[in-house]
C-alpha cells in the first residue's frame, strides 16, 4: 500500500509535526511506501489562478474548474500541481494532518486541496460520491486542537461532535471525490498537556495506523440512492 501524507504545519518542532513523523514511522514498520507533502517546507503556494495553467482555454475569462479539466487534458498544468497529482493518483491511502484552525484547516492545506483535487479527474458531471474520480482509495484526517474532548464528543458539547465540525473535509471533499473515508484522529488540548499524555496520543495513532483494516468507514451518500435529478429514489413515511 501506499500512502500519501499531506502535512500542513510550519513548525518542525510542533506536536502536529510528531504526529506526521510516527505515521510515517508506523506506516513504514508495517511495509508501507510513504511519501510526505510537507506543504509549508515546500513553500507551496495555496493561492489558485491563471498561473495555474501554461495555456487556457479561454484566455479571456478564467472558469477555474473548466481550466482544471483543459489543463489535466492537454498536460499544461503548473508543475507544481501535477506533481501533487502524480503523489495522489501513486496513493492507496491519503492522510490530512494539520492543526485546527477556526473549525476548518490552515489556508495552504485549503489552497492544496483547491488546486490539487482538480475537476474533471477527481470529480465532475455525475462523478462524485461513491463515482468520484478518487473511488477506491482511502482518506482519513489526523489534528490536533487546543479544544478538550469533552468539548467536541457529543451533540450537546459545547462545539458538538467533531465530524459535523469537520462535514466540509469530511463530506464535502474527501467523501465527495470517491474515497473512501476513515474515522478521523485527533489530538486534544495539546498545547496545555504534560509529555506523558502526548506520548499516549501518538502510541494511540501509532496503534490506529496499525489496525486501519479494522476501522468502519463513515457513511455518506450513494448515487445509486438517487434519481437523474439527484432526488431520493425513495422516502420513508413520515420523512424519516
Amino acid at each position: 500500500m501506499n500512502v500519501l501524507v499531506v502535512h500542513a504545519h510550519p513548525e518542525p518542532q510542533s506536536f502536529c509535526t510528531a504526529l506526521k513523523n510516527r505515521a510515517v514511522e508506523a506506516l513504514e514498520n508495517q511495509g508501507y511506501g510513504v511519501t510526505v507533502s510537507d506543504l509549508y517546507a515546500m513553500k507551496f503556494d495555496p493561492v489558485s489562478g491563471p498561473a495555474d495553467f501554461g495555456a487556457r482555454k479561454n484566455p479571456n475569462y478564467l472558469v477555474y474548474a473548466l481550466e482544471q479539466r483543459q489543463g489535466q487534458e492537454t498536460g499544461t498544468l503548473a508543475p507544481d500541481i501535477r506533481a501533487e497529482i502524480d503523489k495522489l493518483m501513486a496513493a492507496d491511502l491519503l492522510i490530512l494532518n494539520f492543526p485546527l484552525y477556526w473549525f476548518s484547516v490552515p489556508a495552504i492545506l485549503k489552497g492544496w486541496i483547491d488546486r490539487v483535487l482538480i475537476s474533471g479527474l477527481t470529480y465532475g458531471g455525475r462523478r462524485f460520491y461513491d463515482r468520484g474520480g478518487l473511488t477506491g482509495k482511502r482518506a482519513m484526517l489526523s489534528l490536533t486542537c487546543g479544544g478538550r474532548e469533552h468539548m467536541l464528543d457529543a451533540n450537546d458539547s459545547i462545539h458538538g461532535r467533531l465530524t459535523d465540525m469537520l462535514k466540509p473535509l469530511l463530506q464535502g471533499t474527501l467523501a465527495y471525490t470517491g474515497m473512501t473515508v476513515l474515522p478521523p484522529y485527533a489530538a486534544y488540548h495539546v498545547p496545555y498537556v504534560d509529555d506523558a499524555v502526548r506520548a499516549g496520543y501518538l502510541a494511540d495513532y501509532a496503534a490506529r495506523l496499525a489496525d486501519l483494516d479494522a476501522l468502519a468507514p463513515l457513511s455518506f451518500p450513494s448515487l445509486d440512492d438517487f434519481d437523474e435529478q439527484m432526488r431520493p429514489l425513495a422516502r420513508r413515511p413520515n420523512g424519516e
